[in-house]
């Protein structure tokens, strides 16, 4: 068994970049309401964003071995994707690894676990995202796996995958898709301000997105 993949293929920065300009609601809403990680995973500290090409890893609970092999061959721009046993009783990854990461020209962490040393992760300036923070430390032992597919936050996620988050949360868009839901996400947002620029001169909700039709439909009832 190959534990580690060193060379992915990543989309390209055009694609990378056209992506880049949506929000993750946006473009989960694009690629028909998919790639939503769990709820749970989100910033440690407000306003941090990314997106990027995923590099995944699985690592065992409470063991960080696998996330440092990830560290040590990411390109600049990667996002890694960590698999780490969904559990909020340890941080493997703390000031001592974002300093490596930062290093390397890591654009983002995403883990389905808890980090520590949160006040000097956001010093650096590393946006990393996760189900929490624990002081927990972890050991260095088991074998994983790097650049092998993933499910984190309930989305398998293949190395390459388009990884983007905000405040709101996480996003994957796969990589073959990647530009048509660029497109897509372009064509959303164009519908949105035609929505808000109508609702800014007075224009009832109800019209303007159709609800009305849709109530009526339904059978609703209005009282005066």
């Amino acid at each position: 068994m190959v534990h580690i993949i060193k060379n992915i293929k990543r989309p390209a920065p055009d694609v990378l970049k056209a992506v880049a300009e949506f929000p993750p609601a946006t473009l989960h809403e694009a690629q028909g309401r998919t790639g939503a990680l769990d709820w749970r995973i989100k910033p440690i500290f407000p306003g941090m964003q990314f997106c990027g090409p995923a590099l995944t890893v699985r690592c065992t609970p409470n063991d960080n071995l696998m996330l440092q092999a990830a560290i040590s061959i990411a390109q600049p721009g990667d996002v890694i994707v960590v698999d780490a046993g969904d559990s909020p009783e340890q941080g493997p990854f703390g000031e001592v690894l974002a300093t490596a990461a930062k290093a390397r020209g890591v654009a983002a962490l995403v883990f389905n676990c808890a980090v520590r040393d949160a006040p000097a992760i956001r010093k650096l300036g590393l946006p990393v995202f996760s189900i929490g923070l624990s002081i927990k430390g972890t050991v260095k032992e088991t074998l994983g796996e790097v650049n092998h597919p993933v499910v984190v936050g309930g989305v398998h996620i293949e190395p390459g995958d388009v990884v983007c988050g905000d405040d709101d949360g996480v996003v994957r868009v796969r990589a073959a898709e990647a530009g048509a839901i660029a497109d897509k996400s372009r064509e959303r947002e164009a519908k949105e301000a035609g929505f808000m620029e109508r609702l800014r001169n007075g224009e009832n909700v109800l019209d303007v997105l159709g609800m009305g039709r849709v109530l009526e439909a339904k059978g609703c009832s209005w009282e005066s």
